[in-house]
């Protein structure tokens, strides 16, 4: 049975160019946001404003408190703020799901929601305590009263897909919806690299002990703001040892097990990740059929 025809993975379509170089110009980035062809999406929490079912790009009202964003392929500039009071709003997932917005716009939404999310979190210095103002268009924040400069930040997250001998390691949390498996994940600590983190994250939420590892892609994922690095795994055991803190269940499926799950036509009513997540796409590489 062929597998169903993939969705891309949501976020990593912004067709933006990200004018670094025009972040510090306050004077052109005032002109930027003064054009007619200027559009602002806004932000709240998860929530995105909305009108209907399609995204609001609402030009008005435009304030210095907007972030830039970059400019668009045909030359209009972007830029991030909050949600108006009042406004109809809807979840970032939501409309992930949903398909009604076009991949490159949800990109930009990515970064819209990671950068509100970050201003509405740092409005004073994790230094001296004092209140911070907006700089760089959106990317610093400044406390006048030490000098100190925050930026915004995003989390690496690994997540990794385990193999051996043709079956796949997946696991689901309790959290998830009924049936659901994926792709291990988990933050990436201090001092790690990236393998490093892959083979302590599976071994403590499996007991799986992971030797080669090899990367597949990326994924920003707004929620508030990571990156997740997708990889695939060979594994050196195969004795599995849940972590019950981290995860409900793991398993070693077979091929066609990933197969009916990716098609949602497993016997069991067992199922992969959403083909928007990168999970989904790890799935399918672990099985070659990316």
């Amino acid at each position: 049975m062929p597998v169903a025809p993939v969705a891309p993975i949501a976020y990593v379509s912004s067709p933006l160019n990200r004018a670094h170089d025009l972040r510090l110009q306050v004077q052109v980035v005032g002109e930027l946001r003064a054009r007619p062809d200027a559009c602002v999406v806004r932000v709240r929490s998860d929530m995105i404003e909305v009108t209907g079912e399609k995204l609001s790009i609402a030009p008005e009202p435009k304030t210095p408190d907007e972030i830039f964003l970059g400019i668009a392929p045909g030359g209009s500039p972007w830029f991030a703020a909050q949600a108006r009071e009042g406004a109809e709003l809807k979840p970032l997932r939501a409309l992930m799901l949903e398909g009604n917005v076009p991949q490159p716009e949800l990109s930009i939404l990515a970064q819209a929601r990671s950068l509100v999310h970050w201003h509405e979190r740092h409005s004073f210095c994790a230094n001296c305590g004092a209140k911070t103002t907006m700089a760089d268009s959106g990317y610093r924040r400044h406390c006048s009263a030490c000098a100190a400069d925050h930026f915004p930040r995003t989390d690496p997250v690994v997540i990794i897909a385990v193999r051996h001998e043709g079956h796949v390691l997946l696991g689901r949390q309790s959290s998830w919806p009924t049936g659901m498996y994926s792709a291990l994940a988990g933050f990436v600590e201090p001092g790690e690299t990236i393998e490093q983190a892959a083979r302590r994250e599976v071994f403590e939420e499996s007991g799986i002990r992971v030797g080669d590892i090899s990367y597949v892609a990326s994924q920003p994922w707004p929620f508030p703001s990571s990156l997740m690095i997708g990889l695939i795994g060979a594994a050196e055991t195969t004795e599995i040892k849940i972590d019950t803190t981290e995860l409900e269940d793991a398993r070693w499926f077979t091929p066609s097990d990933i197969k009916r799950m990716l098609e949602r036509q497993h016997p069991e009513g067992l199922t992969a990740s959403h083909p928007y997540a990168i999970a989904h796409l790890l799935a399918r590489t672990a099985i070659g059929q990316e």
